[in-house]
């Protein structure tokens, strides 16, 4: 059986179990409390030397890390795999995306405004520029869904679902998605999908 290590509040944990979910795979879930250092361990790094969550254990003990190259080794050879050159590219292209102009400050600011007491002299400095390139990012994909119910091929795939994880809970972070009814109507797609599970569900 898989084994995905995980922080249940996590976006990128979140994706891992979206997917498994719509496809049924069964997996042990093991949690990792990351803000008491539990992925900082020697048994964990051990795992895992970047330290982080999610991780993917295989049956036969191999790791991976990442939220994205879990989703693609999941979605192999399933109706998630995309299909053609093409498909492949934008889906990774979104992904890409969200990692790189999405979730460094839509999922920071959910972090620093949702789960801590005070924030630093630091991070309040930074705090403006994460909300003003959160909504830069919010933008472009209310742009892209203005015409369209998903985000490759018009059809329900991997982007949607890295994009779905951070962007479904960007109201913790004080994000204000009422000027967004095109992200608010595909989230509500998402959500009224079967298999669909919420950030709180996970195995225990």
């Amino acid at each position: 059986m898989l084994t995905l290590y995980d922080y249940p509040d996590s976006g990128n944990g979140y994706k891992c179990r979206l997917l498994m979910a719509y496809l049924g795979i069964a997996y042990r879930y093991v949690t990792k409390d990351i803000l008491s250092g539990e992925t900082r361990t020697p048994e964990f790094l051990a795992r895992n030397p970047n330290g982080r969550i999610p991780l993917l254990e295989l049956e036969d003990g191999t790791h991976i890390a990442e939220s994205g190259a879990i989703l693609w080794y999941l979605a192999d050879g399933t109706k998630f795999q995309p299909a053609g050159r093409l498909a492949r590219a934008q889906t990774l292209q979104w992904m890409f995306f969200e990692q790189y102009s999405h979730e460094p400050y839509i999922a920071v600011a959910r972090f620093w405004r949702h789960y801590l007491k005070t924030l630093s002299p630091l991070q309040e400095m930074d705090l403006p520029e994460r909300m003003k390139k959160g909504y830069a990012a919010l933008a472009v994909m209310e742009g892209h869904l203005a015409t369209r119910r998903y985000f490759v091929e018009d059809r329900f795939g991997l982007a949607d679902i890295a994009l779905y994880a951070y962007t479904h809970v960007a109201h913790e972070g004080d994000f204000d998605l009422a000027p967004y009814p095109a992200i608010r109507a595909w989230m509500e797609r998402i959500a009224g999908r079967g298999g669909h599970v919420a950030i709180d569900q996970y195995p225990r």
